[in-house]
């Protein structure tokens, strides 16, 4: 006798043999079948972030208008409670999304905001596709206009966020070129400063040294040490002169 086959529905649930035929193991996409006067809404939990597989929830109507789920209780208000998970969750990283104000802390609501966005929107599809199936029942119109509404706020706030992000990285890169900008202006400062007085430290190296260079005997002290600083400002003012003109240069060519 062959093993019967495992089937994410309830083994105690009595539905028709098709819901079983179309159902394997896991729940797999979100959806709404009809079958001999029964609904059968397979939905999925609010995702959670870096959950690879989605925990399915079953929720079964009987053609008498009792309703049935697989962990969130008997009644309508089973399906209520359902929407009311994503409403909350959406609730909550809006007033994260007013609070954030660093890049990172976006980020962190957008990648958690994609899969419940997602899902929310499958969500709203499937209990369409249920209220056209079953026209007559009230509480699926009203599940199905709140789906609507869950998956509008999810919509709008994701596009809050990724707006809010952009014009947080834009502004991060701004403020990162500003202060390159301000690096570049200081090391230039302190080139012009090291160029100024690099040829009068050379000087002063040499003549300052023991060795015997003749100088002295035409210009003693403290004339020589005048003259040595006289040479070496002079040099160090072109020197300092001829990297300003050459970084004039390069930024007017970067500029073109």
């Amino acid at each position: 006798m062959p093993a019967p086959q495992k089937s994410v529905l309830p083994a105690t649930w009595e539905v028709p043999a098709e819901f079983r035929s179309r159902l394997g193991e896991k729940a797999g996409r979100q959806r709404a079948m009809m079958a001999e006067g029964h609904l059968l809404l397979v939905l999925h939990a609010p995702p959670k972030k870096d959950e690879p597989d989605r925990k399915g929830r079953l929720f079964w109507r009987k053609p008498d208008g009792t309703w049935l789920s697989n962990e969130m209780g008997g009644g309508a208000a089973a399906l209520a409670k359902h929407l009311n998970e994503y409403a909350e969750i959406i609730d909550k990283m809006d007033r994260q999304e007013d609070v954030a104000g660093s890049v990172d802390e976006y980020f962190t609501i957008l990648d958690a905001m994609g899969p419940i966005q997602r899902s929310a929107r499958n969500l709203n599809a499937t209990l369409q596709d249920a209220r056209k199936l079953l026209s007559a029942d009230r509480d699926l119109i009203n599940f199905r206009d709140r789906a609507y509404e869950i998956e509008r706020t999810a919509e709008l706030l994701y596009g809050d966020v990724r707006h809010a992000l952009e014009f947080a990285v834009a502004k991060k890169s701004e403020e990162q070129a500003a202060a390159a900008h301000q690096m570049a202006v200081q090391s230039h400062r302190l080139n012009l400063l090291v160029a100024f007085f690099f040829p009068l430290a050379t000087l002063v190296a040499i003549v300052g040294s023991e060795m015997r260079h003749g100088l002295e005997d035409y210009l003693p002290y403290p004339y020589l040490f005048y003259a040595v600083l006289a040479v070496g400002l002079v040099l160090g003012g072109l020197l300092a002169g001829w990297l300003g003109i050459l970084n004039r240069v390069q930024k007017s060519r970067r500029s073109k």
